[in-house]
């Protein structure tokens, strides 16, 4: 009698798709939170695994700071498109021109900001679940999560009140109000997210591979030039993001191992332009990637007090 054994990926992929389908379901309004990054790539493969012929049971949803790549914008939209997918974009600039976002003077990042505006799209969509592409090797907060994360009337993440997973069974069960974010990724390291990448042959935003552009150096790390502003009528959104008198800008050839915002996100010198590549890095790799990410290097409860607020 033959035994059918299966290997990592696919014990991590079948997890995945599990959890993918018990969200389908336990709730009657999930949304796909798909940023265009690596980990949301793999999302929308398992999605389309654990859902297809039929079409995805879920629109997707991107919180945008008004800092992001142009890259990584048109690749989130042509996968949406190809994938003929709803996909639901909210914004911090209009968060703060409806009032209900307040920028803190002197603050560049806005990682923070989206916090307002994502439980605005929730509220607005009547969402009862977010799938997201958090991994627990990321870093300390999020390896406190569960794979379903439950969030109070109020949005908010309690690490000490979340609910037990005994034998991978998943309270879904919520009050007018509540909330789960869910994380079918959870077991998965940056690792596994590559190989998969790979084996899947998926492609991935074009910054994620070796490419020479303008950096300069702040905070013991290489971060972005933000595109030229053209636009009179409105203030330069990258103007705190810029480099400074005392900055000097370099031309190297670098890639991103994780994206966040062009202010926070911080590059990597690296020849890498293959998958294969990347993957021998982060083999050789002593910093976790959220170790290049400015505004989780101010502060090592920076993510857990965003988290408790509800952040992704």
């Amino acid at each position: 009698m033959r035994s059918y054994q299966l290997d990592h990926l696919q014990y991590l992929e079948t997890e995945a798709i599990h959890i993918m389908r018990e969200v389908a379901a336990e709730f009657e309004r999930p949304a796909l939170l798909f940023s265009g990054g690596k980990d949301s790539i793999c999302l929308l493969r398992l999605a389309e695994k654990a859902f297809r012929p039929s079409d995805l049971p879920m629109p997707f949803l991107n919180v945008e700071t008004g800092h992001e790549f142009p890259e990584l914008i048109e690749f989130r939209d042509r996968r949406a498109q190809q994938l003929g997918a709803k996909l639901i974009v909210r914004t911090v600039d209009d968060g703060v021109a409806k009032g209900f976002v307040t920028p803190t003077p002197g603050q560049l990042s806005r990682n923070q900001l989206q916090i307002p505006v994502l439980l605005g799209a929730i509220e607005e969509f009547r969402f009862d679940c977010c799938i997201g592409g958090a991994r627990r090797d990321e870093e300390k907060a999020r390896a406190k999560e569960r794979f379903f994360s439950f969030r109070d009337a109020f949005g908010q993440w309690d690490p000490k009140n979340q609910r037990p997973e005994i034998w991978n069974l998943y309270n879904a069960r919520l009050n007018p109000g509540e909330n789960m974010r869910v994380f079918p990724l959870s077991n998965w390291t940056e690792m596994d997210v590559w190989e998969y990448i790979r084996q899947e042959r998926l492609e991935v935003p074009n910054i994620y591979f070796s490419h020479r552009r303008d950096c300069f150096r702040r905070g013991g790390q290489w971060l972005p030039v933000p595109p030229p502003h053209t636009d009179d009528s409105r203030p330069d959104p990258y103007l705190g993001g810029r480099p400074k008198s005392n900055e000097p800008v370099h031309s190297l050839v670098v890639r991103v191992r994780t994206i966040a915002d062009m202010i926070s996100t911080g590059m990597i010198e690296s020849p890498a332009d293959s998958v294969d590549d990347i993957i021998g890095e982060v083999a050789a790799a002593r910093v976790t990637e959220r170790g290049t990410r400015a505004d989780d290097k101010a502060s090592e409860a920076a993510m857990e007090d965003r988290k408790k607020a509800g952040y992704f």
